[in-house]
């Protein structure tokens, strides 16, 4: 029998969960994006979201990238969701793996450290997360699922701003290494 493929456990009175699905369908009130610097929308989850959200998020990225430059890893902006049913996106731009010696760690873990704490600024309480750089940027699935999960849980642990945070991750491999991890720090 397959193990379900959602997870859900309480930290600190927040709902954080893992599940496999599509984010571009999340009703979270903030979902995260990974992103590419010129926030022009790019393949996987960037363009998916950029397809399903409409031109409202592209103005708002192109406005973001003329007022302040193009978005630097580990960084974070937000703009509206447009068509989403979420609320707002949170587009964040990870590492390119570079094989784990150009501070890739310390880049991956601010990406989900500044997501929510932007989240917090703008008084959103459920942010939901893809599995950031590890499509196209390449970071390895078990060192991105460790360092997303641990600054996550690190921050709930300390944090009482949250209803409800997790990760929805587009395929089966990616969600049981997730998964693998939490169960391994739970």
């Amino acid at each position: 029998m397959e193990t379900p493929q959602e997870l859900t456990l309480s930290i600190n009175h927040c709902s954080f969960f893992i599940k496999k699905g599509d984010i571009t369908l999340e009703t979270a009130e903030a979902i995260a994006n990974a992103a590419n610097s010129s926030l022009l929308g790019g393949g996987g989850v960037d363009g998916a979201i950029h397809r399903a959200g409409g031109k409202a998020i592209l103005e708002q990225c192109q406005r973001a990238v003329r007022e302040n430059g193009p978005c630097k890893t580990g960084q974070a902006v937000i703009t509206t969701a447009g068509k989403l049913p979420a609320k707002y996106v949170l587009h964040t731009v990870g590492p390119v793996w570079q094989g784990g010696n150009h501070n890739e760690e310390t880049l991956l873990a601010n990406c989900y450290r500044n997501c929510l704490s932007l989240a917090k600024q703008h008084g959103i309480q459920s942010v939901t997360f893809p599995s950031i750089s590890t499509g196209v940027y390449g970071y390895p699935i078990d060192q991105a699922a460790t360092i997303a999960i641990e600054t996550i849980f690190s921050i709930l642990e300390k944090e009482n701003h949250f209803s409800r945070v997790g990760m929805i991750l587009f395929d089966s491999a990616t969600y049981h290494e997730y998964r693998n991890v939490v169960e391994r720090m739970t």
